[in-house]
């Protein structure tokens, strides 16, 4: 089978090569899937330059995020068949860049009908973070406002999506006049566009001088520090990442006066220590899409060749939405 593996690390574009693989077998608890599509995700991104927490044995294929046929199934795994339409995690070193991958069983579930095979390759990762960031980790309230950064990339505009069904007021930070379209087309009610406007500035206009009661920050370093200067009394700043490059510190003595709380998410752990918890966000989120008030924003789709042209450019921040590879039906 085609292949995109990485045999060493760095940039993507200068380290995903083609390979021709034979088709993996299915261990114990895992499903193997034709591809159908993958979502591009920044953890592929880290993965290719080893700054990943997970750290997979060289060579291996990226693809974190997929959306596949099952085929075959592997020793202990129930309620799946062939021939279903899945998606989920993929099990690396199988990733979903290639024309079949290997998928963790429990991370694995029905792809909602109401989607295509691109949209239900970027409905976990993003959506599970958002939906667990907003719900279960700072308990966002219809009638508050949501801040979210990097709102047209994957995560971000998961979060806006959310922040819109669940009856908050969503402001969008974006760099570029693009991606302020983007959040718009997504639901935010009001788009930063940072290059041109101090977001803290808006923030504090658009609510009165009061703040945003939850702010979705998967950038980090500066945009944290800056975002402590528009949290509202009682907020919530939800730590999702650093792609922005910059592991920020917390002073705590700022929390302390401002009544503000500063909380974590590591979505994967859910899926060790409350894996029913994923499965209700699952379904929920496919009420949601079957509804329309989910919709996955696939904005470019990839033929195989151009997936480590993607991967750098996801990389170097210049796309918007979800990227996604499509195979060929």
């Amino acid at each position: 089978m085609r292949a995109w593996q990485v045999p060493e690390l760095g940039e993507p574009l200068a380290v995903v090569r083609e390979a021709d693989l034979p088709v993996p077998e299915p261990s114990p608890g895992q499903v193997v899937v034709r591809t159908l599509a993958t979502a591009a995700n920044f953890p592929d991104v880290l993965l290719c330059r080893g700054l990943y927490q997970v750290k997979p044995d060289l060579p291996f294929t990226p693809g974190v995020e997929l959306c596949g046929e099952v085929v075959a199934l592997g020793e202990g795994v129930e309620g799946f068949t062939v021939g279903q339409r899945v998606l989920g995690a993929s099990a690396l070193p199988h990733g979903g860049f290639a024309e079949y991958a290997a998928l963790t069983a429990a991370q694995a579930f029905p792809a909602p009908a109401s989607l295509d095979d691109a949209q239900a390759s970027s409905l976990f990762i993003g959506y599970q973070t958002g939906w667990f960031g907003l719900h279960r980790r700072a308990h966002l309230q219809a009638g508050e406002t949501l801040l979210v950064h990097a709102a047209a990339g994957g995560v971000g505009s998961a979060a806006v999506q959310l922040g819109k069904a669940a009856g908050a007021r969503v402001i969008g930070v974006v760099g570029g006049p693009e991606k302020a379209e983007v959040a718009r087309a997504l639901g935010a009610d009001v788009v930063i566009d940072r290059h041109t406007q101090d977001f803290v500035e808006v923030v504090k206009a658009e609510t009165d001088g009061r703040g945003a009661d939850v702010i979705y920050d998967p950038v980090g370093g500066e945009t944290y520090q800056r975002s402590t200067k528009c949290i509202a009394f009682e907020g919530r700043i939800l730590i999702i990442g650093f792609a922005g490059g910059t592991i920020q510190k917390a002073a705590l003595n700022h929390a302390l006066i401002k009544n503000y709380s500063i909380v974590g998410l590591h979505w994967g752990l859910y899926n060790r220590y409350d894996p029913s918890a994923v499965q209700q966000c699952h379904a929920e989120l496919t009420s949601l899409a079957d509804q329309g008030v989910v919709n996955p924003l696939v904005s470019e789709r990839l033929a195989f060749d151009a997936v480590p042209d993607g991967l750098q450019r996801l990389g170097d921040g210049t796309t918007v939405g979800r990227v996604v590879y499509q195979a060929d039906r």
